[in-house]
């Protein structure tokens, strides 16, 4: 049964992404801001699909810790999940993202017209010089740059791999950061087709202020996402206990 259903939900989840993609190629002459609440509604599309088909759900808590205006935003990454789900609870997210799948037809117009973050992650310094630029322009526009501090998925339990350019941005553009704790990768693993039921936690943290040596606000980072994160693995055990 859950082969099936998780079988039936990618079929359905991909070909959503299609007609999406195809249907809404006109909006790419519309305001960026139409755009993103098109993306939203989308994102919302999956959730449901997700739900409805293979009985995965999520609750958000802590939503009324997201601050106003330009802020960066740094979560937890076990999972495609997250990828899509943060434009929900977000007003104006921006993604950093490699700077190759905005190459990729159709999906990277779509990232050019959200005004996405591209970085090149062999670029070397000038790449992070580049992405801090784009960043800032984004940040003065009062809009969430959403990182993944780990630049790739890491599976649930997995020792972290936090990489110094999350640290790079909160330093050069002088934001809030919004740390995420999640356990997506428990219902939604990486490189499997497998979508398990349950519900995912996701819990957004208290907001790190500007200003604090870059250094340690690396390590106060990494030390709050990853507990709060043990904490939602450990939750979810309790649960299925």
């Amino acid at each position: 049964m859950l082969i099936l259903r998780s079988l039936a939900f990618n079929l359905a989840y991909y070909l959503n992404l299609v007609v999406w993609m195809i249907l809404c190629l006109p909006v790419l002459a519309l305001p960026r801001r139409v755009f993103m609440r098109v993306a939203r509604l989308w994102a919302r599309s999956s959730l449901w699909l997700l739900r409805v088909i293979a009985g995965t759900r999520v609750d958000f808590r802590g939503l009324e810790k997201i601050p106003a205006g330009g802020t960066i935003v740094a979560s937890k990454h076990q999972s495609l999940w997250e990828t899509f789900a943060l434009l929900v609870i977000l007003d104006d997210p921006a993604y950093v993202l490699k700077r190759e799948l905005m190459w990729i037809p159709v999906f990277g117009w779509y990232a050019w017209k959200a005004r996405s973050v591209p970085v090149d992650r062999k670029g070397g310094a000038q790449a992070l010089k580049a992405m801090v630029v784009r960043a800032r322009e984004e940040i003065a526009a009062g809009r969430q740059i959403i990182i993944f501090p780990e630049g790739t998925r890491r599976p649930p339990g997995a020792a972290p791999a936090y990489k110094f350019g999350v640290a790079l941005l909160y330093a050069k553009l002088r934001a809030p950061c919004l740390p995420v704790a999640l356990n997506s990768g428990l219902y939604w693993p990486r490189r499997k087709f497998i979508r398990h039921p349950g519900t995912i936690l996701v819990e957004i943290l208290d907001p790190i202020g500007p200003g604090m040596p870059r250094d340690t606000f690396f390590r106060d980072l990494e030390a709050r996402i990853e507990a709060a994160t043990n904490g939602l693995l450990q939750e979810a055990g309790a649960r299925r206990g």
